[in-house]
């Protein structure tokens, strides 16, 4: 009796953690309209984000996403950290870069680093950093770059990871245009220090949709404010400000999901018209 109950318990875990693993196959693709009161429907910005993509357990090749979004039209691709956090998963990023490439983004590819990438130390922080310059890909850290879509100025913010106390809001800022504001980030939390920072819409990750959710995300509670807010996974609004925190493509720690899902986020961001534009501190 006793082995058959030790059997059944068996064969109850076996299913939940294959079916576990199946969900990390599950790959959604969320399309957000990123809608502000002082936004005009004329100019739509097209973004790809992409987060968290946890190289050693993402569960989507890059032939695959590539045929998941090669209809899409997009303006610009967002990465918002969390590459990997080991050397030897360094050069399994080339296929997913040169994929994306192949999407053919009209404004290019931004990226900021997670609290994983910085697990990477010296020399292979720096190889990380130069395969994306070698796919063209723009690392903001605490910087920002201006550019003109048609005729209208958006200023891409790329604000450092706040988890490991590397945000600096300051630089961020420095320099800015008065435009559009995008600010991509890793950890959303660093929406809490923000008021006197305009953001028209921010884009971050970090949190996985809490991965593991069940019953609920407890083990996230160490992660921040927000988490005890219940801001775990897309649209949220802070001070008047919209943020979006994507669930990412891959995972960490064991490689199964229970209550959410791999995403890939389409968004669309109305551009201001020349008199609606806030200036940013």
């Amino acid at each position: 009796m006793k082995i058959l109950l030790l059997a059944a318990v068996f064969t109850i875990l076996f299913y939940a953690f294959h079916r576990a693993y199946k969900n990390t196959k599950d790959v959604i693709v969320n399309r957000v309209q990123a809608k502000q009161k002082t936004l005009q429907d004329e100019c739509v910005f097209n973004i790809l984000q992409l987060s968290d993509l946890h190289l050693e357990n993402i569960s989507i090749s890059p032939e695959e996403l590539k045929h998941k979004l090669q209809n899409e039209s997009i303006d610009l691709i967002a990465l918002t950290g969390d590459f990997l956090d080991r050397k030897r998963t360094i050069p399994k990023l080339a296929p997913y870069l040169q994929k994306l490439n192949e999407l053919a983004p009209k404004y290019g590819i931004y990226a900021v680093f997670g609290n994983h990438d910085y697990v990477l130390k010296d020399t292979d922080l720096d190889t990380l950093k130069n395969m994306l310059a070698e796919y063209g890909v723009r690392l903001l850290q605490n910087e920002n770059e201006c550019i003109l879509v048609d005729g209208k100025i958006v200023n891409v913010i790329g604000i450092d990871d706040y988890g490991t106390g590397r945000s600096d809001l300051a630089a961020s800022y420095s320099g800015l245009q008065s435009g559009t504001n995008l600010v991509i980030t890793h950890d959303p939390n660093v929406v809490l220090d923000m008021e006197k920072h305009h953001f028209d819409y921010l884009m971050a990750g970090h949190f996985h949709g809490g991965q593991i959710c069940y019953p609920k995300a407890y083990h996230l509670v160490k992660m921040g404010k927000l988490v005890r807010l219940n801001m775990i996974k897309g649209m949220h609004v802070h001070h008047g400000k919209n943020f979006y925190i994507n669930e990412g493509l891959g995972q960490t720690g064991v490689n199964i999901r229970i209550g959410s899902r791999p995403e890939i986020t389409l968004h669309q961001l109305a551009l201001a018209e020349e008199k609606e534009i806030k200036t940013a501190v």
